[in-house]
């Protein structure tokens, strides 16, 4: 497995955000920093994606800072040059996974079927998101569709929260799990990075409890 997606593994949980405006990539960072989950999955939704993971991989180079929603080769390319450190889509585009393989950046595609996985593997990928997790069935459909293929992990991303988020921590062939409760755009415009830092604390001890480090 890649080293970046070693890394993710150990940290268990990734912070999904959307972010509006590039003056809050650095305190936001810090809040997640402080809070115990050093990485975050800055989706591409906005204009400021790209200049807040810059901002972030600057500001905190030891922090793990990727791009989400990626749906071009062009917003790859955007993505890494501002400093992200791998790539995550809502689906598997073959076009971009190639591409992402062929550079050696890391990506995880959104999978939701068998056909999806079959795909990633064909591409040589051993992790895979897995979105939308709880709309699409939850961590019972994961556990059914994880079993043929013996060497994926999966990174469930979309319903996940404080209240399930264990379940599918305590599962061995779950990398992390992606998740917005503890970084809520409402927060962030608001300012409130002590009330994150204090969720993201919260969320880092899930962590540790549904893993028994």
């Amino acid at each position: 497995m890649n080293e970046v997606l070693k890394e993710i593994e150990k940290i268990g949980i990734v912070p999904v955000v959307v972010l509006d405006d590039p003056k809050d990539a650095e305190p936001l960072a810090q809040a997640l920093c402080d809070g115990g989950l050093p990485c975050a999955e800055v989706t591409f939704r906005t204009d400021a994606a790209a200049e807040s993971i810059r901002i972030m991989s600057e500001k905190f180079p030891n922090m793990l800072v990727g791009a989400g929603t990626v749906l071009t080769t062009e917003q790859v390319d955007r993505a890494v040059e501002a400093g992200a450190k791998f790539i995550v889509s809502p689906g598997l585009n073959p076009r971009i996974v190639k591409y992402c393989v062929e550079k050696g950046i890391p990506i995880t595609p959104g999978c939701a079927n068998p056909s999806d996985v079959e795909q990633a593997i064909e591409n040589g990928l051993d992790v895979v998101k897995f979105f939308p997790a709880e709309q699409a069935g939850g961590l019972a459909y994961i556990k059914a569709i994880a079993a043929p293929y013996v060497g994926m992990k999966f990174m469930p991303t979309g319903g996940i929260n404080p209240k399930n988020v264990r379940d599918y921590l305590a599962y061995n062939r779950i990398l992390a799990c992606g998740g917005s409760w503890m970084v809520k755009a409402d927060l962030i415009r608001a300012g409130e990075f002590d009330k994150i830092t204090e969720l993201v604390k919260e969320a880092a001890e899930i962590v540790k409890e549904s893993r028994n480090n």
